[in-house]
């Protein structure tokens, strides 16, 4: 019975669920910062192994510290001013408190009066923060004003150097924004301690302020003053740099309004500021209060409200004379920023010749070998299927063109790298283990003649493949005499986004190489053995990766070995970007086969926006175009719009190992010297580019796009005639393109007037007049590396109004009768109707042809590619069509091409068969024989049409017999120079 009365033993007290939730709350937070913290360190630590492996450790460092250091101190100098600022408002707040009816208040004091530090202190963290952040990304502007270089040229209005522009003003800008926001912020942050604790009183009708808070508001209010102040001494120097409706730059209304505006609210606001700091002792706010109103009403009339009076009343109505000289300025500045200065201008009339019909074809002909009638847009379905040998290897959508020497003439082709495209590996295949381990590479360089068509029932589209360059289905053929290059694509446009190579010892090749197709077609393996990738031995370097790449298979897979690599960051313009984040990179990189070794080639600008006086316009807008691929953007400043730019550097990507190496190319221009002061021994000097990469270094296409985008305007020198508008051009629209983008400028061989068939390597383009269909001009620059004239920039403009532009002449040639007739069947069928590839605008014997092929599907479906069926040519009013451009020529002249008319040999067009035209056979020796005994059989021709009478026909035998000597001697000279080389 006892037992029942005993107490029952105590029970430990349940543990709360507001201390559970608070510990899982707890530690929650804390595994998602640890799992930020980690993720943060994995990225950083990878970037600085990639940075090192690819050879620009100093780059990573330099950028890694600069942005840490602007971190911290301006981090670190936000939370201080808002934290001792914060402090001392509570340090000194009133000992008796503010009524007590203000429960409100009251209740919030309470509320933060225990947690005051932490408080304090989270919110100066969370303000260093932000500013620390906002200065991270000013760290290019820093290192531009900490080491900018002079340009050594005085800009028009305030005669400061150009580098303060473009260097300096944009960093003391940023000092200033900054101040005025810490200045912000600790005001905000001050007045809240007061009001809490008693120094601001804003029920009571006098005494609102405490005198501890009356001296921290007026400390505060006159720095901010004071900043605004300087802010608008700085804001004078914008001015040249100011958009404006006529010009970027000064204009009347900013010298006689907004100048003298500016400088005299910089007095009213240091008078201002005087006032807010004299408040520390007159412990009153009506002179603070007027000179604030001052501020505020002068800002309004004199920057505002006078400056559009000025431009409606006085410049509106003589606009003309009144912007004459700020328009001058424009010109000269935009021209001498966009590298314009020396555009030679020339006169050019598209005459009829008054020679036959059949002199003007060999003449025409003879200028036109080189001449593209290959198009690198429209081919490239059928470079993929004729080369591509299987399904996961692929081209870049767009081609591209460039120049080799073969059988001792240099010749124009087409070329696309076979990259590998993992999209066409069969789906079930589609595994990790596949596409990181195996199929990681392209391989081989496929090239055609840009110049040549093969014959008409030609299984690969009538492209006539280059044998010598690496073109052949095993990708591997000789490029000289017995050299061999690497063929193996591991860097490229289509490249994984990261592939893990390299066997254990012992271990056997996984990595699937190109079939070779012609004999077993057994898949070869192979094993990455360049220099390129980052080692991934080490179980800490799987542990990053693994997190970098959000996959575990680094660490689980045996693939993933002692002796493993990752490689990554591969497309060519992504590398050369983040070794040279200063650089804007040109939007279209190139192959080129240079000392044994694939690489692309890539071209790199400095710009800027602050160039003073210089029009800035959008680079997206300037540079699109029908073949523009996309454009990964301007890397140096906030906006696309800039108004100055340089080809200052040329950049070379290995295909095989990843290797990036910058060469300067602009060895005068003060930005790239500024930038490779910051970062020293990452450019190599112009001298270190080797005699076989300076044969393949063009001329920068976006580059020349901005340049054309703006010669369309600036081609006028004179201000009075740019004002009036009356000779403006405009880049013509691709007539071709189903969207409204400009015709894209084209490489090639250019012929200009009067030049030889041995022209210019050029790249050329047109304009036509403002909203105007007919053509205006002819734009061509030297595109040739070797010679000392590259870069030459030569117009030609159209004395004859009514010459057709590109718009034009395609509806002419589609309307003609001939072309209309020819292209019937391609017409009919809608499922293949024809393509129109790209026209070529080009000057000959004093006038004018226009080229452009034809191409139609093969068939339809996946397996479809293009072929070149036609040519069609217009050269004055005549227009022909043709399957060969000799042929399209003499059917737009009127000449039976294969019925006795003589043809123009075609030296430096390269083997091929089929085009309609005689080759030149046997070596150089013969084919100077054989000329020389053509030229003696016209001689004997010319002295018996003599001995008859016939002039006409005398005459014409001795142009055969000068031309055919003058071809022997050209041949001759050619075999001279190649003899001088292989001695050499």
């Amino acid at each position: 019975m006892s037992d029942l009365f005993d107490e029952e033993p105590e029970r430990p007290a349940p543990e709360r669920p507001g201390r559970r939730a608070r510990a899982l709350v707890i530690t929650g937070v804390v595994l998602v910062l640890g799992f930020f913290l980690l993720t943060a360190f994995a990225s950083v630590y990878t970037d600085r192994l990639w940075y090192k492996e690819v050879g620009y450790g100093q780059v990573f460092s330099t950028m890694l510290w600069t942005r840490v250091g602007l971190f911290i101190a301006f981090g670190a100098l936000m939370a201080a001013i808002v934290a001792v600022n914060m402090h001392l408002a509570f340090r000194f707040r009133p000992l008796f408190r503010m009524s007590p009816g203000d429960a409100s208040v009251e209740r919030y004091r309470d509320a933060v009066t225990p947690i005051r530090g932490w408080l304090l202190a989270g919110v100066a963290v969370v303000v260093g923060i932000f500013a620390g952040t906002s200065a991270v990304g000013q760290w290019r502007t820093f290192q531009l004003w900490l080491n900018s270089q002079s340009f050594g040229q005085q800009d028009a209005y305030f005669d400061k150097d150009i580098s303060f522009y473009v260097f300096r003003l944009p960093w003391w800008n940023f000092l200033v924004d900054f101040v005025m926001a810490a200045t912000v912020v600790a005001l905000i942050g001050t007045a809240v301690v007061h009001y809490l604790y008693g120094g601001i009183r804003l029920q009571q009708s006098q005494d609102r302020l405490s005198g501890a808070a009356q001296v921290q508001l007026s400390v505060l209010l006159g720095v901010f003053v004071l900043a605004k102040s300087v802010d608008y001494y700085l804001d004078r120097f914008d001015l040249v740099t100011d958009d404006h409706k006529l010009l970027t730059g000064m204009n009347y209304t900013a010298e006689n309004a907004l100048l003298p505006a500016r400088n005299i609210l910089v007095g009213v606001a240091l008078i201002c500021a005087v006032l807010f700091f004299l408040n520390v002792w007159r412990k009153t706010w009506q002179l603070p209060s007027v000179g604030l109103a001052l501020l505020a009403l002068s800002a309004v009339l004199l920057g505002m409200i006078w400056p559009a009076i000025v431009q409606n009343v006085q410049v509106d109505p003589s606009e003309a004379d009144k912007e004459n000289p700020y328009l001058q300025k424009n010109i000269d500045a935009t021209r001498e920023a966009y590298g314009l200065s020396d555009v030679e201008t020339a006169e050019y009339t598209a005459s009829s010749s008054s020679e036959s019909d059949a002199a003007q074809w060999r003449a025409v002909t003879g200028q036109l070998t080189n001449a593209p009638v290959v198009d690198p847009l429209q081919v490239r379905d059928t470079f993929q299927q004729r080369q591509q040998v299987r399904s996961y290897y692929n081209v870049p959508k767009v081609l591209d063109v460039d120049r080799y020497e073969l059988d001792g003439a240099d010749v124009p082709l087409v070329l696309g790298v076979r990259e590998l495209d993992q999209s066409g590996i069969p789906t079930g295949d589609q595994n990790w283990s596949n596409l990181h381990t195996v199929y990681t590479h392209g391989e081989g360089l496929i090239a055609a003649y840009a110049n040549k068509i093969a014959t008409t029932d030609d299984p690969n589209g009538r492209i006539a493949w280059a044998e010598g360059i690496g073109s052949g289905n095993s990708g591997r053929t000789d490029l000289s005499d017995a050299e061999k290059f690497e063929t193996r694509v591991y860097y490229g446009e289509l490249s994984p986004s990261y592939s893990i190579v390299g066997k254990a010892g012992g271990g056997t090749d996984v990595e699937l190489g190109l079939a070779n197709v012609g004999s077993s077609g057994q898949d070869q393996r192979t094993t990455y053995d360049g220099k390129g990738g980052v080692a991934i031995g080490s179980t800490f370097n799987q542990l990053m990766y693994a997190i970098k790449f959000g996959e575990p298979n680094f660490l689980l897979s045996g693939r993933v070995n002692d002796k493993s690599k990752v490689l990554y960051n591969r497309e060519p313009v992504e590398r050369v970007e983040k070794v040279a984040p200063w650089l804007t990179v040109d939007s279209d990189p190139y192959p080129a086969v240079v000392n044994g070794k694939i690489v692309w080639i890539l071209d790199g600008y400095t710009t800027t926006d602050k160039y003073p006086n210089s029009q800035r316009d959008s680079f997206e807008s300037m540079i699109d175009d029908s073949l523009q691929q996309e454009n990964l953007g301007i890397q140096t400043i906030p906006t696309d719009e800039i108004n100055y730019m340089r080809s200052a550097v040329k950049a070379t990507v290995d295909a095989y190992d990843g290797t990036v190496t910058l060469y300067q190319w602009d060895e005068d221009d003060p930005i790239l010297k500024t930038w490779m002061k910051v970062f020293p021994g990452s450019v190599q000097p112009r001298s270190e580019i080797s005699e076989d990469l300076l044969k393949h270094i063009r001329y920068p296409e976006d580059l020349f796009k901005v340049q054309r985008y703006q010669l369309a305007r600036y081609h006028v020198t004179d201000a009075g005639a740019f004002y009036s508008g009356n000779n403006r051009w405009e880049v013509p629209e691709d007539p071709n393109s189903s969207r409204q983008v400009f015709q894209p400028p084209y490489r090639l061989f250019a012929t200009g007037e009067g030049e030889s068939v041995d022209s210019d390597w050029s790249l050329t383009s047109v304009f036509v007049p403002y909203r105007k269909g007919s053509l205006a001009s002819y734009l061509q620059v030297n595109s040739d590396a070797t010679r000392d004239d590259f870069g030459r920039l030569r117009l030609l403009e159209m004395t004859d109004q009514s010459a057709q532009g590109p718009g034009q002449v395609v509806n002419e040639m589609k309307q003609d009768p001939a072309v209309v007739s020819t292209l019937q069947d391609l017409n009919v069928n809608k499922d293949t109707p024809p393509r129109y590839g790209n026209l070529l605008t080009l000057p000959v014997e004093g006038g004018l042809v226009y080229v452009q092929p034809v191409y139609a599907l093969r068939t339809t479906g996946a397996g479809s590619f293009p072929i070149l069926q036609y040519v069609i040519v217009k050269y004055g009013d005549e227009v022909g069509i043709a399957s060969t451009l000799p042929d399209a020529l003499g059917n737009a002249l009127g000449v039976d091409t294969d019925n006795g008319e003589p043809k123009p040999d075609e030296p430096g067009t390269g083997p091929g068969e089929g085009d309609g035209e005689p080759k030149p056979s046997g070596s150089i020796d013969d084919q100077i024989a054989a000329k020389l005994r053509e030229a003696e059989t016209a001689f004997t021709a010319a002295e018996k049409a003599q001995k008859s009478g016939d002039t006409v026909e005398w005459a014409e035998q001795v142009e055969k017999a000068q031309e055919a000597i003058e071809e022997a001697v050209k041949l001759a000279d050619r075999r001279d120079a190649a003899g001088a080389d292989k001695k050499q």
